[in-house]
């Protein structure tokens, strides 16, 4: 009977860890934020035009690029649009938009869905306490190829203008980066 080397034993062993480590990542769910103040209230903060200031880091955490956005909301009813434009570091020259258009519905009970032209399907949303939590596919340019990449997107409101956004960024599970967001309201109009 011949015995198996002890180096692809151990070669296994760390596979088996790496793949247990990622699936067992994203265990917080949004409910857990139920009792945070201040309540978001996502229609009301929406409302008006809002400034953004962010960046993207690879896995590494190196910064790879920052940017700023503008983003022009509006409700009627339980619809609404978010228009996003983006003025990258780089100029633009990666590929990214310069602009982004969200149509939003309000579900009720702190549920949303997205649309937007570069989300594959439906962005799935649900509000708690002081956080909201956003899951979609994005059709991601990356060096000229178009890559779908998964977004588990959180956002937490610290006041009735400043909202925090942190995004991680993966493919079959692996991390690619992290987007990190500021957002403040110009105004504080309150929803149709």
């Amino acid at each position: 009977m011949q015995h198996l080397p002890y180096r692809p034993l151990r070669q296994i062993a760390a596979a088996l860890t790496v793949l247990i480590t990622l699936t067992s990542c994203s265990n917080v769910q949004v409910e857990q934020y139920r009792n945070e103040t201040p309540t978001f209230n996502m229609r009301q903060y929406f409302s008006g035009t809002l400034d953004g200031w962010g960046m993207f880091q690879d896995r590494s955490g190196k910064v790879i690029k920052r940017f700023t956005v503008t983003i022009a909301t509006h409700w009627e009813g339980a619809q609404g649009t978010l228009d996003e434009r983006f003025t990258w570091s780089d100029g633009g020259a990666s590929g990214n938009p310069a602009r982004r258009v969200w149509r939003l519905q309000d579900m009720g009970n702190g549920h949303f869905v997205g649309r937007a032209d570069d989300v594959i399907g439906e962005a799935l949303g649900q509000a708690s306490g002081n956080a909201l939590r956003w899951r979609y596919v994005l059709a991601l340019n990356v060096d000229g190829d178009i890559v779908n990449v998964d977004f588990d997107d959180w956002m937490y409101l610290v006041d009735d203008q400043v909202l925090l956004n942190r995004s991680v960024m993966s493919k079959y599970g692996v991390k690619l980066g992290e987007v990190t967001l500021t957002l403040k309201r110009r105004n504080l109009q309150q929803p149709q």
